[in-house]
């Protein structure tokens, strides 16, 4: 029987840059490394750029037309990037016989469900949050105009397409239900982390030399470095929380646009407090994310996932964030939140979490025991697994 794990093959199917240091891409580098404990084997398809990590196989797209999928976000070069995704899935498909076929995003679901009507391999979706949100927080789309119904419809149908789905949230599950999505088919895992690699550990000397910061309160960030992030509205708060704490200090990391980010804060007079080092590679995040007093994310989408929290709170970091209903998920009572949007709110809670050294390792603690317990990559490894089991001992598959 294919049902023993060890002998058990899935194919992977990332249309996306990988890897890159961020977000969903962690997630896929994770899965990937914990599916192979349980020996499990995998073959990741993604775009033709990206680094290759250690002990991930990856067979990558060819750049047909020259099409560039860019560092971050929707672009005409990834739909013809998807088209080649399609050709060297099938080509992987037919040397490699997968057992499952696990994409990620919904270009994901559409590659692969021309492949499984050519092959009837189970298909399982790992989405992060809505397509539609994902393209107005990126501008491409504005409004409920007629384009945002088209893209709407069509995410509709690629959600039923799936014989399972994995969402990050609880309320990924809500709003995949109010799509048509049944929830027999839907699973919430959240996005995990490590919590060997990342641990409380005293802040690395040599980096604290480099970058000036003895004697500071630092204010960590790390992730995409977009409007939508919440990085504007962080620099917003900053000069009111550095007028009330002299002493505070942030460390902005992560990328694309960490050269337009510092020309912003050189503009603004506040960078002798705002430090950007630019990407991190994930090998080291969890050095670097340990120079920080307090960690923040004020990310002002409402449905995709916000991985980083998980990072932050393995660190023993406590967490100043946008009040959502993902991020509740992750923090429960443990976080402080703040209202989307409003900088005066994120600089109060930032101010007074800097200040008080005492609740900030209380709430730090509590966090980390809570990434210990909730959060950990082996647990949800092994409900993975369980999934690919369901699926192919020839579970129903939805229809429509």
């Amino acid at each position: 029987m294919r049902m023993v794990a060890d002998m058990m093959r899935v194919l992977v199917i990332a249309p996306t840059p990988f890897f890159g240091d961020r977000g969903c891409h962690v997630r896929i580098y994770e899965e990937v490394r914990g599916l192979a404990t349980l020996g499990i084997e995998t073959r990741v398809v993604t775009y033709p750029t990206g680094r290759d990590p250690a002990g991930v196989a990856i067979t990558r797209a060819r750049a047909w037309l020259d099409a560039d999928a860019g560092l971050l976000g929707p672009s005409w070069g990834r739909t013809i990037l998807d088209l080649s995704m399609l050709v060297i899935c099938r080509r992987v498909l037919r040397d490699f016989k997968p057992h499952v076929l696990h994409v990620h995003l919904h270009e994901g679901i559409a590659i692969a469900w021309v492949l499984r009507a050519l092959y009837g391999t189970p298909l399982v979706a790992d989405l992060q949050g809505s397509l539609v949100s994902e393209l107005s927080d990126h501008g491409v789309l504005a409004g409920d105009g007629w384009l945002a119904r088209v893209v709407g419809y069509v995410e509709r149908w690629l959600v039923r397409r799936p014989d399972r789905i994995v969402v990050s949230s609880q309320h990924g599950v809500s709003l995949l239900a109010a799509q048509g999505a049944g929830t027999a088919t839907t699973e919430t895992l959240p996005d995990g982390v490590d919590v060997d690699v990342f641990r409380p550990q005293p802040a690395d000397p040599t980096l604290v030399r480099k970058l000036g910061l003895k004697g500071k309160r630092v204010v960590v960030f790390l992730g995409v470095l977009t409007a939508y992030q919440g990085v504007d509205l962080l620099l917003d708060a900053v000069p009111e929380v550095i007028r009330n704490r002299p002493d505070a200090h942030f460390l902005v990391m992560g990328y694309p646009n960490e050269t337009h980010y510092r020309d912003v804060v050189r503009a603004r007079g506040i960078a002798h407090a705002v430090t950007l080092p630019g990407r991190i590679p994930y090998e080291e995040a969890a050095r670097w994310l340990n120079l920080g007093d307090v960690a923040v994310s004020p990310k002002q989408s409402l449905t995709e996932a916000n991985g980083k929290l998980a990072n932050y709170m393995a660190c023993g970091l406590p967490v100043v964030a946008s009040d959502t209903p993902v991020n509740r998920e992750f923090l429960a009572d443990d976080g402080i939140y703040t209202a989307c949007g409003d900088a005066y709110s994120l600089a109060a809670r930032l101010t007074d979490l800097v200040a008080d050294r005492d609740e900030a390792l209380r709430r730090g603690a509590a966090l980390r025991k809570r990434a210990v317990q909730h959060f950990s990559w082996p647990v949800f490894i092994k409900r993975i697994d369980r999934l690919y089991r369901s699926v192919t001992a020839g579970s129903e598959r939805p229809t429509g």
